[in-house]
Order: C-alpha cells, then structure tokens, then sequence
C-alpha cells in the first residue's frame, strides 16, 4: 500500500506540470467506461496524470525525455508501481489500456485512498512516441514562482485561476527538497507571509544534511492525509515552496481561494475534483495516434 501512497507524489506533480505534449488539442472527447468490453477488469488491476505518459519514458542512448529535466529529476517516484500494474494488464488484456489512461487511474486512486474525492475519469488517451526534456524543463511552474507566472503557465493550456489554485491542493501531500525551497530559508521580518518558527525548523533541517536534498513535507501536519490542510498552513504562513505561499501574499484573488478552501473542505473537493476531469481531457492522442506501450518505460 506504501508504494501507491508514494506513487501518488508522481502523479499530482506530474499532473500539475502541464508539459505541452499533453495540451496540444483540448477539443478531443474522451469516453467514459471505455475498457468495458475489452478489458473490464481494467480498473480493479489499475487500483489504485500524464497525458500521453510521456513522463514514463526512460533515457536511451539516442533519446532524452523528461524523467531527467531539473524539475523532475530526483523527484518523481514510484515508476515500478506503474510497470507491476501494467504487466498485470498485459496479461490480462494485451496491448488494451494505455500507460496515459494508468496514470490518470492512479491518481484518482490515490487520492481517494487517502482520503480525498473521487470522480469518473474519462478515457481512451493513447502513449506518446516521444518526450521533451526541454519541454519538461520550461513548462513544468517553478518553486518560486510568482502568482502571475503561475496563472500564465494554466491559463496557456486552458486552465482558469480557479482551476491554478484548486490543483495546487495536491501539495497536501508530498515532499520537497531543500534545494527547491532555499528562498523560503531567507524569510525575515514580520509580514504575512513570515512564520519564523516554521522558517527556523526549515533551516535547522537543511543546514543538518549540508548538501540540499534533505526532504521536508509539503504539509507537516497531515502528511499522508488529501485534505484541505495546505491552504490552512498557508493563511499561517508555512507554505512549503514560495510559489505555494504566494497565494496568499501576491494576489487577492488567489488569497481569496485560500480562504475558502481552508474554511470550507467541500469546497475544495469539488472544485479539486472538477479541475481534475478538465486537466484529464488536456489529451493530444486519442483514436489512432499514438499507440498503446506494452511496456510504459518504452516506446513499443
């Protein structure tokens, strides 16, 4: 059960990168219950966001993908996970149900596992033939991104504010590394955004491990819980990544979200919920595009 805990970092970090292989026609329909007859069991293997899955593609001697650009090296996990549950498929329903439409499985899976909502997930994605480091590298919001850098990068793919600030509920769970919230390190002074108790236990955890890698959780006080936890340590002032606790310091719409999400949990959920279903339908192959891997890490 740990590993799809820790598999759920992969996908709501992945889901959240908006890498453009996956945005490239949001008018393509997905289908509901789409395995029904040909492979019906499909969801009870899966059990439990990548759009094509390009995200699972591993380095070869001529090709570069996105496992080893800045944002996600060292940080994404779990692919194992996925390469049990697509063997399981394999056998069962060859060459039938896509990695892309796995991982957008899992990371509905996930969430209700740990306690969060759930939703229909639509399917019939296809695998992509290729990655983009590059692409990974500057699409991917950085950690110390600022509001309007953040609202560009959604609102390029078709995604709202609403949607921006709903989706980085997803950092209820997770960790990070040091090295990706140094600035946070820097807090001084005593403004909104400045809780020096949370910054010093920051500081004392990254100076102990002197080479950055150390791991802090993006929500110190339910871990292991998708809940609305992460707005209420924002309005608090113990935002993980300074593009997290921007949101309530760098634009009054988004603080205003952070209100609501932190007061009202249902709330959350269902706009958490809704904004999942409009990311999912971000696809670029559906139909006879693509193809569908046998093995998620490579290309068939």
């Amino acid at each position: 059960m740990l590993k799809y805990f820790v598999f759920c970092f992969l996908v709501l970090e992945s889901a959240i990168a908006l890498d453009e292989t996956c945005v490239t026609d949001i008018g393509i329909v997905l289908e509901f219950n789409i395995y029904q007859n040909s492979c019906p069991d499909a969801e009870s293997i899966i059990f439990s966001q990548g759009c094509d899955g390009s995200v699972l593609l591993d380095d070869t001697t001529d090709f570069v993908g996105e496992k080893t650009a800045p944002p996600n090296l060292n940080s994404l996990r779990g692919f194992e996970v996925i390469d049990a549950i697509k063997s399981e498929l394999e056998s069962v329903c060859p060459e039938t149900v896509s990695c892309a439409d796995i991982l957008a499985i899992v990371a509905r899976d996930s969430v209700v596992l740990s306690g969060g909502p759930s939703w229909e997930v639509p399917m019939g994605r296809r695998d992509g033939l290729t990655a983009s480091k590059d692409a990974a590298t500057n699409n991917i919001p950085g950690p110390n991104s600022s509001v309007s850098t953040l609202v560009a990068k959604f609102q390029n793919v078709g995604l709202s504010l609403n949607d921006m600030v709903a989706l980085s509920g997803a950092h209820t769970m997770g960790k990070a590394r040091c090295s990706t919230f140094s600035a946070r390190l820097q807090g001084t002074g005593s403004g909104p955004d400045v809780n020096l108790d949370f910054i010093q236990s920051l500081q004392q955890l990254c100076s102990e491990s002197g080479s950055g890698t150390a791991l802090a959780h993006l929500d110190l006080v339910t871990p292991a819980t998708f809940d609305n936890q992460y707005y209420v340590n924002l309005l608090s002032g113990e935002g993980l990544l300074p593009s997290d606790q921007a949101l309530v310091t760098d634009d009054d719409g988004t603080r205003q979200l952070v209100l609501t999400y932190a007061e009202d949990p249902l709330a959350f959920f269902e706009d958490f919920r809704n904004s999942m279903v409009k990311m999912g339908s971000l696809v670029s192959l559906t139909g006879n595009d693509g193809q569908i891997r046998r093995n998620c890490r490579n290309v068939n």
